[in-house]
């Protein structure tokens, strides 16, 4: 459990809170590459240290990256010079095929412990929330299987797909605590792939896994899952997350009103749409109207919908703070 929770530091903050996920634009401030930052924990703490220093968020975490996890066991990954890794081959197709991982410690992998030493650095360095994010179980099992070898396995082989599930669990929680230990207030869990789950599968093949993770954590935990989640909420909720980090295609003043009064709902500004292509006026505009319509809800930190894209307008970031904070 979590020495504070996240409630309580949004309702003695004072203010809307405002927390980007805005790890990918910092590029631009040091003209790193991406395939740099995610090797190299020297630059990748100075691109969230130039994104802390231009910007003043209150909160800030470091780079999105879904390979990490799946990069450590072994596993195929490309990664191009600026844009997300990807993982090339998921070769778990049997409960036998597990064994070939259970003697990795993914702490020890390279690009593991560069995530785990940016981390310290920002604990040591930067004066706001700190967050680190992880993958979450289902998304991971994806990666070992294939996304829709998974969703399949939610029907014809469960055992499999739950076994696949212990082991993810045990890996991304022993990573999130190492991120813990170096200093992260808060850890988000990335479970994309389990936006198409139904509330059933979710609370089965998801939820419960990732409530287990948060059981070993003493920090802030943050679900974060993209796509269309309305149906998910009370699912995701019951996981003991403090917080729910949503796309923009959920309508925010409707769910709100489902989300319990201690968890802090957070978004959910549309990282293209809004704050790639619009001027920094329209981004003021719409941020301003979304901060109007939850302002009847003090459980509520004005976000983007995702980690921003590296091209992303600086001048628009500084135009939804300013919304935000206004």
């Amino acid at each position: 459990m979590a020495k504070q929770r996240l409630i309580e530091i949004v309702h003695g903050f004072g203010r809307r809170m405002v927390i980007p996920l805005m790890g990918f634009p910092g590029m631009q401030l040091n003209g790193s590459t991406l395939r740099r930052n995610i090797f190299n924990w020297g630059t990748h703490f100075q691109t969230i240290q130039a994104l802390h220093h231009y910007f003043h968020p209150d909160g800030i975490f470091f780079l999105m990256d879904l390979s990490v996890e799946a990069a450590a066991l072994g596993l195929a990954v490309r990664f191009p010079l600026d844009e997300s890794p990807s993982v090339e081959e998921h070769p778990v197709r049997s409960i036998e095929d597990l064994s070939r991982y259970a003697n990795v410690d993914i702490l020890t992998d390279a690009r593991v412990a560069a995530f785990v030493e940016t981390m310290r650095l920002m604990a040591r360095d930067l004066n706001t929330l700190k967050g680190g994010y992880v993958i979450g179980p289902f998304s991971l099992a994806g990666l070992l299987m294939g996304a829709t070898e998974a969703a399949m396995a939610t029907m014809t082989d469960p055992a499999l797909l739950h076994a696949v599930l212990r082991f993810a669990s045990g890996i991304i929680a022993r990573y999130a605590r190492a991120l813990e230990q170096a200093g992260a207030d808060m850890i988000a869990v990335l479970e994309p792939t389990a936006s198409f789950l139904s509330p059933r599968q979710f609370r089965e093949f998801s939820g419960q896994y990732i409530a287990e993770i948060f059981g070993t954590l003493n920090t802030i935990p943050i679900l974060h899952v993209c796509g269309r989640t309305s149906t998910l909420i009370e699912a995701m909720a019951e996981t003991g997350a403090h917080g729910l980090s949503l796309d923009s295609c959920v309508d925010f003043p409707q769910v709100i009103r489902r989300v319990p009064e201690d968890v802090v709902l957070i978004g959910n500004v549309d990282t293209v749409v809004v704050m790639n292509q619009m001027t920094p006026n329209q981004v003021y505009r719409f941020t301003r109207e979304l901060v109007e319509a939850m302002a009847p809800y003090p459980n509520y930190i004005v976000s983007t919908a995702c980690d921003l894209p590296i091209g992303t307008p600086l001048e628009n970031i500084h135009a939804l703070i300013d919304a935000a904070r206004a």
